[in-house]
């Protein structure tokens, strides 16, 4: 069975395994978490406690595992795991380097550390998309490097608008550095996203200091297709205006004709 933890710092979630592990253990305790998570637009930090009370998993279970690490891998903060297991603790290291989130290993009786430690993460708030739908225009804001999961929320919101309108009008990036990637998955990622999306942008603003934000639309511009401007970062709202009045009249009022 799966044991969830009690008495973890707001925003944490818990798990403790017990025995062997079964398909229905997914199902009945992780997968309702992931549920309300995706329903409440709230990312996850998960602290995973293992201690010799498991046993392993039944052969059923490893896929059931890979599919819920997959499904929970855009959604995630972070995760603690707290184990004196060598297996466990030599496995955790191999999977950090492999994982596109922040994996911490916590000896047995370093428990609280660990919910501090997740508590404690950047977390959301070095990251943002919002949709101004009056305008069809996507402001993401940005104060560290693009993870994964950040591209994952960035192509959901767009693709939302995209589902119902012909194009998006503007997309403003607002930092005060271009920030980079956390890894190479969150660069193939993003990458993947301007491959799929360029064409039904408009306008994109750069509302970034630096020397790299000042050129970066003359490449933008040989290779993709809105209008690329740059902006000081200071100047956001001067970028959202222009980003906004590449919006066709009409177009943010109902959906694109099928």
């Amino acid at each position: 069975m799966i044991e969830t933890l009690d008495g973890l710092p707001d925003g944490v979630d818990g798990f403790r395994p017990v025995g062997r592990i079964s398909v229905a253990d997914y199902e009945q305790v992780v997968v309702p978490v992931l549920d309300r998570a995706d329903a409440e637009r709230r990312r996850l930090r998960l602290l995973c406690v293992v201690d010799p009370a498991f046993t392993g998993l039944e052969p059923d279970a490893l896929w059931e595992d890979l599919r819920v690490g997959l499904r929970a891998m855009p959604m995630m903060d972070g995760c603690a795991v707290v184990s004196d297991i060598g297996w466990i603790r030599d496995a955790v290291r191999i999977a950090a380097f492999l994982i596109p989130y922040p994996v911490r290993l916590f000896g047995a009786a370093e428990q609280a550390a660990a919910a501090d430690w997740l508590r404690e993460l950047p977390g959301g708030s070095g990251f943002s998309v919002q949709l101004l739908d009056d305008g069809a225009v996507a402001v993401v804001r940005v104060r560290r490097p693009l993870r994964v999961a950040d591209i994952a929320a960035l192509t959901a919101t767009v693709d939302d608008w995209l589902r119902t309108h012909d194009e998006l009008g503007g997309l403003v990036l607002s930092a005060p550095s271009l920030p980079g990637w956390q890894n190479l998955s969150s660069l193939l990622r993003h990458v993947r996203f301007v491959a799929g999306h360029h064409r039904r942008v408009r306008r994109v603003a750069l509302a970034v200091d630096g020397t790299i934000g000042a050129w970066a639309p003359t490449v933008a511009d040989l290779a993709l297709h809105p209008e690329v401007r740059h902006f000081r970062h200071a100047d956001e709202a001067l970028a959202i205006g222009w980003a906004a009045a590449g919006v066709p009249a009409g177009s943010a009022a109902g959906p694109a004709e099928p």
